[in-house]
């Protein structure tokens, strides 16, 4: 059985992002560790961007099923919103290709990056409304923009998760739902 070359440049284009980053991975690196002619990438994909881009987007789409995985139509909404961040959260903590970028972004400040982790934000913010519409749909919380209410629920999440954990003794993982509860359901 021939060899799914296309698989085996995205597997070796990820690992050369995450180890290198983007700006210093390049085409002959990708060649080299695929085991490929540098020209059999370009079968595949017209440039690095677009390679990148690939790579992004099964990222995302595996982050989305980590948060999906957690949850669970017995459990109360908010809790299942909380499961899901923390989920996501801890993807994006562990995944070396998303240390790496924002390694990067942070001191290079790359600008195919930023963009790409911008886009990853987007992903997650639209899946949290999704969730956040179902939820008002049924009634589980009060209606509000959803769009808002998923961006402040990430960045909520992140600053109690990582930004407070700097100064202050780290929140339990009760203390961090009890607080989303109460932001969501306005208590």
């Amino acid at each position: 059985m021939a060899p799914d070359r296309r698989r085996m440049i995205i597997e070796a284009a990820t690992k050369s992002f995450s180890l290198f980053g983007y700006k210093a991975t390049t085409m002959d690196q990708v060649a080299k560790l695929a085991n490929v002619g540098k020209g059999t990438i370009y079968t595949f994909f017209k440039n690095k961007e677009e390679l990148f881009e690939e790579i992004i987007s099964t990222l995302v789409k595996e982050m989305i099923a980590e948060a999906e995985s957690v949850i669970k139509p017995d459990v109360p909404f908010t809790e299942n919103v909380h499961q899901a961040l923390y989920r996501i959260l801890e993807f994006r903590s562990q995944h070396q290709l998303m240390i790496k970028l924002v390694q990067e972004e942070k001191e290079m400040g790359t600008l195919a990056v930023s963009e790409k982790l911008q886009h990853v934000e987007n992903e997650i913010i639209a899946y949290l409304k999704q969730k956040i519409e179902a939820g008002i749909a049924k009634g589980s919380i009060p209606p509000a923009d959803s769009e808002i209410v998923s961006f402040l629920l990430l960045k909520m999440y992140i600053a109690l998760v990582s930004d407070w954990e700097k100064h202050h003794e780290p929140l339990s993982s009760r203390q961090i739902a009890d607080i989303m509860k109460g932001f969501l359901l306005k208590e």
